[in-house]
């Protein structure tokens, strides 16, 4: 560890001793690669999986059925159906004494198609959708969307769909209103000029047939039926049980002529996920058992059976605690999550230049200058959040200034204009303590959303920092 250095105005970019250029630049390259790959939870996890399996990871059913004992500098992993993902690095002394985890989510804003979404309106077909999580609807319209995901056929055959990333690959798009018959438009409210119900997307305008007065007797929907049959084998009710969502089409991408941030879909909250993947790969024999888990569902209050107020974590905790020779009762459960340290890794909004006025600039995380501690975030009053105790926030203030990270605090805004929650309550929620700590972004839950390279880069050194050094 390094001597303790005051955070005030630390710039990442002005301090290579604490993070090299170089560094920076190689670490969010292949971030690049994984944001424009991962747009989906189910593609994260298989993501995440595939490498951890081959970085000496072992799934934790594979010990539970060989009855094998972990022990310290053992790496575990359990998947959760596909959408939740939680990673172990077995520590020196016993989990009842409590682990240190990074929890991030993977799911992100997005259209999901309706379970009934074809449509054949005007020679046009069409899919509906519902919008996911918070957004500004009238971002997603006239933007080139792809379509991701899975369809379980009447048959269990699972069909994985991608269509919309490969170069020359077709695109969809929903579409907006011109400017010249727009004036009633233009008049509503931000939240009304596009309604959810008008959120569907082009799909075809080709119809099957045609008689021999030129009209047609086989329509759109009906060539589109023809084509998922031909190419997917798919009928129209396998739409019941099929999780596709439109997101934005093509890679993430360098932004600026320094080249210093990164633009892209879905980095709230893929961007902590991916830098807490890359630390807890590369603990070895910590004293502490260490834990990432990356987790669905936050978007829309963590419910659900992938999300964090589901048993996942604590069960497949207790599942570990009997496998290394402990109790697993309740109390030693318990015992466990409440002895614990965690980070709720999610992402900040950063101060915007345009709009200057919705921020304390006293309390205002800023791109540039390191990771961001959030105190508290909630609504108003603070409502729905977790409120981290002053003992908690010294101690993580210790580890990341032993450790020269270059790091600042924030708030989600002004008091009175909104607010926003993560995970960090429900983590509260076990008795642990747990402090938000992620990543200033610009353009948060759009379709393009912005952060630094240098703040990606710090938050991976915090999070290792957290995970070597957190008693």
């Amino acid at each position: 560890m390094v001597k303790n250095l005051s955070r005030k105005n630390r710039n990442c970019w002005l301090e290579p001793e604490a993070c090299s250029r170089d560094e920076i630049f190689s670490f969010c390259s292949d971030y690049i690669d994984f944001l424009s790959e991962c747009k989906t939870e189910r593609e994260c996890v298989e993501y995440i999986q595939e490498l951890a399996l081959e970085n000496g990871f072992v799934p934790l059913d594979t010990l539970i059925k060989k009855g094998r004992k972990p022990v310290k500098g053992d790496r575990v992993l359990v998947n959760h159906r596909d959408k939740v993902m939680i990673l172990f690095v077995i520590g020196e002394e016993g989990i009842e004494k409590g682990i240190n985890l990074v929890g991030s989510h993977i799911d992100t804003p997005r259209m999901d198609l309706k379970p009934s979404p074809l449509y054949e309106e005007q020679g046009m077909a069409l899919f509906k959708t519902h919008y996911y999580g918070g957004i500004k609807k009238y971002q997603w319209t006239a933007i080139p969307l792809a379509l991701h995901g899975i369809v379980i056929k009447s048959n269990g055959e699972k069909l994985e769909i991608v269509v919309g990333e490969d170069p020359g690959d077709t695109v969809f798009t929903i579409t907006d209103l011109l400017p010249h018959l727009a004036k009633e438009q233009m008049e509503k409210k931000a939240s009304e000029v596009i309604p959810g119900e008008g959120l569907n997307f082009v799909v075809g305008t080709i119809p099957r047939e045609y008689n021999e007065d030129g009209k047609s007797i086989k329509g759109v929907k009906d060539a589109v039926l023809e084509l998922l049959k031909d190419r997917y084998g798919m009928e129209e009710e396998d739409f019941i049980s099929a999780e596709l969502t439109a997101v934005p089409a093509g890679r993430a991408t360098d932004v600026g002529l320094d080249r210093s941030l990164v633009g892209g879909y879905g980095q709230d909250d893929r961007v902590c996920a991916y830098v807490s993947f890359r630390s807890i790969m590369d603990i070895r024999e910590p004293k502490k058992t260490c834990a990432a888990v990356f987790v669905d569902k936050e978007e829309v209050g963590s419910m659900g059976n992938t999300g964090m107020q589901s048993a996942f974590f604590e069960n497949a905790l207790a599942e570990l605690i009997a496998l290394t020779g402990g109790n697993c009762g309740d109390l030693q459960l318990g015992r466990a999550l409440s002895n614990s340290c965690a980070l709720s890794a999610d992402v900040a909004a950063a101060v915007d230049p345009n709009y200057p006025d919705t921020h304390d600039k006293e309390n205002a995380p800023r791109l540039g200058n390191g990771i961001c501690i959030e105190k508290y975030t909630g609504h108003r009053g603070k409502s729905g959040g977790s409120d981290a105790n002053a003992e908690y926030i010294a101690r993580i203030r210790q580890v990341f200034n032993g450790s020269n990270i270059i790091w600042q605090s924030g708030e989600l805004g002004k008091v009175d204009l909104g607010g926003g929650g993560t995970i960090a309550q429900f983590l509260a929620n076990y008795g642990m303590d747990v402090l938000d700590c992620g990543i200033p972004v610009l353009n948060m839950h759009s379709p393009f959303e912005l952060a630094s390279k240098a703040d990606i880069y710090m938050a991976y050194k915090a999070y290792t920092a957290f995970y070597r050094y957190m008693e």
